[in-house]
């Protein structure tokens, strides 16, 4: 009967499977995300990252199903903090083969010392995000880079992988951490030019909607500065899609989940690429 009903459609049960099979390669867009997360067969979990003065930063790690150690990649949430969709981007990483960790950067900010989830509405989410001061993100990045260290099943090598506001984050931590392995910015801002594109060790990986010119005036600025220091910067930008392309895949008339589709496995081939041999 499904074969009847996909003839009458014009598809293929090949074409059909196809479509699944991509759509399981790529993080799901923000409505997928907390079924994609509830039908994952990897070990996921929240867990307690230890900081200085005796806080600590809840963070959510996974798994992926590998015989041997796996590379860290830090995935830094948007400005949204962390949400299903977040996770559900972890739960990718981990399926392609990384040991993913998403700190919450809210943690012990919100209501009654809690963190994303404690307050009541995506606009006080937002604005407590962004009084987050950059001293305080590379705190939080370095403790989660010392944990991960101490799995067992942790390769030394690692990467920050960051959307939005966390791709701003991603690139500014290459300025600020030497042993960086690599860096994956979706649609974030670039630095300033204030010194700090010197210290940059790690290769970036730069992946822009072309209508976001918000984001994208900072990029060709960037781009001429690390080519002129030698460094890495790997850009793409596609067209018609906007800002956030990967979680509002449903959005832009398909220009969105086309940008998702080219963007997600050249992130993961970067990853490999500079993780290799960790």
């Amino acid at each position: 009967m499904r074969r009847v009903i996909l003839a009458c459609l014009g598809l293929s049960m090949s074409a059909v499977m196809a479509g699944l099979a991509m759509a399981a390669t790529i993080p799901p867009g923000e409505p997928e995300a907390k079924a994609r997360i509830e039908a994952s067969p990897r070990h996921g979990e929240y867990v307690d990252v230890p900081m200085a003065g005796g806080k600590s930063v809840r963070a959510y790690v996974v798994y992926p199903e590998v015989k041997t150690k796996a590379p860290v990649v830090i995935v830094i949430h948007e400005i949204y903090g962390l949400t299903d969709w977040i996770k559900a981007v972890t739960d990718q990483l981990a399926a392609d083969g990384f040991i993913a960790i998403a700190p919450d950067f809210l943690s012990g900010r919100g209501p009654d010392g809690g963190g994303t989830d404690a307050f009541k509405s995506r606009d006080e989410v937002t604005q407590a995000v962004r009084a987050i001061k950059a001293e305080d993100v590379t705190a939080v990045l370095n403790a989660a880079r010392a944990y991960a260290a101490e799995l067992p099943a942790a390769e030394r090598k690692f990467a920050t992988l960051g959307f939005c506001w966390g791709g701003a984050q991603s690139f500014a931590y290459a300025t600020n951490q030497p042993d960086l392995g690599a860096a994956v910015v979706y649609y974030g801002g670039s630095p300033k030019d204030d010194g700090g594109y010197e210290r940059i060790r790690a290769p970036i990986l730069g992946l822009y909607g072309a209508d976001d010119a918000r984001v994208n005036t900072t990029v060709p600025p960037a781009q001429e500065k690390m080519k002129s220091l030698g460094k890495t910067f790997d850009t793409h930008t596609y067209d018609a899609a906007g800002h956030g392309f990967l979680r509002g895949q449903g959005q832009r008339d398909g220009a969105n989940l086309k940008a998702s589709e080219k963007a997600w496995p050249t992130t993961i081939e970067f990853l490999k690429k500079h993780l290799a041999g960790s």
